[in-house]
């Protein structure tokens, strides 16, 4: 009779463990399956992610649309990959003309960096964050490696003046405020449009999109965009890359043929007055 009881005992124990070990498994599932719809919520999708460069081209524009979480604020960020580029430094010669007076080289930069808000960064954005991941023209001066500069006011300078120049080729801005949002069925769609440079070289462009809250990244989602030369103008940039000696015949030859026409042209016309 005690063996009876101590069997029934150990198998009443062992139901109750195994019972507490099933409660925390379905626990942890669960709390695993709600952790993933917390995380799953931002998307991103570029429209028009696959820009040609043909013989006409001369710019396009690309589109970037999803769904997060109500109440979060957004940032778009584009980007291309990083590299090492130089900007020509201008000085007075002689204290009277201007002329090229050294360079200066930024390296692991991008050449293309576009942001878009739906409210200004800064506002929305602590500095630690923005560093942290790349946002903002701060966060990649301080990423900047930049050769040769005395001081770091001297970098502040050059990095000032190459921001400069890449927003007036249209290859660097931020815009806040471009970024609209639209609360429907419990979820916020974004949407953002903008312009696409002709001045963007050929390549993949990555696009980042992060969902904002407290003042903190709480989520980001990415996708490309991939631009790439088509037909005669991929052709003819092969040729010159490969085979520049017949790059060179056919350009000239193609100078020729235009001058003969031209002239051509003129001469019907009874010429210039």
């Amino acid at each position: 009779m005690k063996k009876f009881k101590v069997q029934y005992s150990v198998l009443k124990n062992g139901s109750l463990i195994a019972g507490i070990a099933l409660s925390i498994l379905l626990t942890v599932i669960l709390s695993q399956d709600v952790s993933a719809q917390l995380t799953a919520k931002l998307t991103a999708k570029a429209n028009h992610d696959h820009i040609k460069i043909d013989f006409f081209y001369h710019g396009s524009s690309v589109s970037v649309r999803g769904i997060s979480d109500p109440a979060t604020d957004l940032i778009v960020k584009i980007t291309s990959p990083e590299a090492d580029q130089a900007l020509r430094k201008k000085g007075k010669v002689a204290g009277l003309l201007w002329m090229n007076v050294g360079s200066v080289t930024f390296k692991h930069i991008p050449s293309l960096y576009f942001l878009n808000s739906t409210k200004k960064i800064e506002d929305i954005l602590s500095k630690e964050e923005m560093d942290k991941h790349g946002i903002g023209y701060q966060a990649l001066a301080l990423h900047t490696e930049m050769h040769p500069v005395a001081d770091e006011n001297e970098k502040a300078k050059w990095f000032g003046e190459f921001v400069k120049y890449k927003e007036n080729s249209h290859l660097y801005s931020s815009v806040p405020g471009n970024v609209s949002v639209t609360e429907k069925d419990g979820k916020q769609d974004y949407y953002v449009l903008m312009d696409w440079p002709y001045q963007a070289h050929p390549g993949d462009y990555l696009v980042t999109v992060y969902a904002v809250k407290d003042n903190k990244v709480v989520e980001k989602a990415e996708t490309k965009v991939l631009v790439e030369q088509v037909g005669i103008v991929k052709t003819l940039s092969a040729m010159a890359k490969n085979n520049g000696a017949l790059y060179g015949i056919i350009s000239i030859v193609a100078a020729l043929g235009a001058g003969f026409g031209v002239g051509m042209v003129f001469r019907k016309g009874g010429g210039a007055h």
